[in-house]
């Protein structure tokens, strides 16, 4: 369950017209945080990212899921019924719950160092073309906040 600082500033981000993927972001930048208190860990930097995503589309940030061919199947059913359970009041089931939690305090909390995260951040921006990063260095510029 996500904590409410962070759904507040997700929405404070939607209301100033960011994107779904900065949205997301919050929710990310918490299970790092998660990670990092010892809460639980992740196998991989991969992992503690994708939980943090199915965490904003099940708190109703509208992130769509992976295309095809770019994930298994299963992850992307995994992302589009979490999408259509947003803002659901069904509880998850327990058994599951507690299942899934068990799992992860046993993994590493490795995930979230600096040096995982950078790791897990060259290896999705080698997957890129030069112009795509280019595009997206120059969109950060435009819309980097302006310093005080």
């Amino acid at each position: 369950m996500p904590l409410n600082k962070t759904i507040e500033r997700a929405r404070k981000d939607k209301k100033q017209g960011k994107s779904a993927s900065t949205q997301a972001g919050e929710f990310v930048r918490e299970e790092i945080e998660t990670i990092r208190k010892g809460v639980h860990g992740a196998r991989s930097a991969k992992q503690a990212i994708a939980i943090g995503l199915s965490k904003a589309r099940r708190a109703g940030v509208k992130l769509a899921p992976p295309k095809r061919g770019t994930t298994s199947e299963a992850t992307r059913k995994k992302a589009v019924k979490d999408l259509k359970s947003a803002g659901s009041r069904e509880k998850p089931s327990a058994k599951r719950s507690r299942a899934t939690m068990k799992a992860l305090k046993k993994e590493s909390g490795a995930a979230a160092s600096k040096k995982a995260l950078s790791q897990q951040a060259r290896t999705a921006a080698r997957k890129r073309t030069p112009a795509q990063r280019s595009a997206a260095a120059k969109k950060a510029a435009r819309t980097r906040k302006a310093e005080k």
